[in-house]
């Protein structure tokens, strides 16, 4: 079974209940899910016009399917803008993310977004919201595929577990699995920042303005910063020294004033949906079909992650289970 497309559908899902209270099955969800999928394929990891020195208005040479995916993605948007819009004049929208961002109004303007601003909200949060988990998702199966005895211990602190907010606190293995899958396979590899008054990186002057590219990926792999840095290790997570190293190292939410506001949202989808995965099925590599990681908007294999799926429990490991070619 190729498991990335699962972990995006299951992570869509997360978010469109979380901001309209749909199911991904919804026929606009499903169709920006869709649409997103077209455009993150197409769309590089950085785009090298965005390092010129040009004003914001000269166009940054997007592909023609990136654009006309955008453009797609903005328009089932907008449409499910505008019902809530309509909902909440009438008094019948549901209490969910996106009524909660559209009736709340700035404390020191009293404005509210307008449909525009809405969609931007939206977009925004679905991209950071739904492709990274999933991408942190499957790299966390493979790992534990590839690591048996890890993947049940996992299992068995999640036997029994009520899949619930209130669950978290008696994860912790399956937190620090997460956690060591976030550090080896950083769904954002890396990001641009741009100083705002002079630096000096190593020796290095650094003006203001100036293009600085943050590599969580290597930050993570760091062999300065982490013993044993490319072992998957989750246990590092209880030891001292770890510590330091993630103040380091660790930096798949990014930091300081623009770290990812939905990064403690990702954390409790993400270990949840772990442990109820590992707690019904069990994952086996299959040979032959190591993953590549590749660059997009996130890091995703090149090929897929294929797995093989066996529910825990059946009667013979026929009982649920995908062919490695379908």
């Amino acid at each position: 079974m190729e498991v990335e497309e699962v972990c995006s559908h299951a992570a869509a899902d997360v978010i469109f209940r979380t901001l309209f209270s749909v199911p991904i099955e919804d026929r606009d969800a499903s169709a920006v899910f869709r649409a997103f999928r077209a455009y993150q394929r197409t769309q590089p990891i950085l785009n090298l016009a965005a390092f010129l020195p040009l004003p914001r208005w000269v166009p940054r040479g997007f592909r023609r399917g990136t654009r006309a995916a955008a453009a797609e993605i903005r328009r089932l948007i907008t449409a499910m803008t505008a019902r809530r819009a309509a909902e909440i004049a009438a008094g019948t929208a549901p209490d969910d993310l996106a009524t909660k961002i559209m009736v709340t109004a700035d404390p020191v303007t009293g404005a509210r977004f307008g449909t525009e601003e809405m969609v931007d909200q939206v977009a925004i949060f679905f991209l950071a919201g739904h492709e990274t988990s999933a991408s942190a998702l499957g790299w966390a199966l493979w790992l534990l595929a590839a690591h048996p005895e890890v993947q049940e211990r996992v299992a068995a602190e999640a036997a029994g577990m009520v899949p619930e907010f209130g669950a978290l606190s008696r994860l912790r293995l399956t937190r620090d699995v997460f956690r060591e899958a976030l550090r080896l396979f950083p769904p954002v590899p890396m990001m641009v920042r741009e100083t705002v008054c002079p630096e000096e990186f190593r020796g290095r002057k650094v003006g203001p303005g100036a293009q600085v590219v943050l590599s969580s990926w290597h930050l993570g792999r760091h062999e300065r910063i982490w013993a044993a840095p490319d072992d998957f290790d989750p246990d590092r997570w209880g030891r001292e020294e770890t510590k330091a190293a993630a103040r380091d190292g660790w930096l798949p939410f990014s930091a300081g004033p623009r770290v990812c506001t939905g990064a403690g949202f990702a954390m409790a989808e993400g270990v949840l949906l772990l442990a109820m995965l590992c707690r019904v099925f069990r994952f086996e590599v299959v040979e032959g079909r190591v993953p590549v990681p590749v660059a997009h908007l996130t890091v995703r294999a090149r090929d897929g992650v294929w797995l093989r799926v066996v529910r825990r429990g059946a009667k013979s490991d026929g009982d649920f289970e995908a062919a490695p070619g379908g």
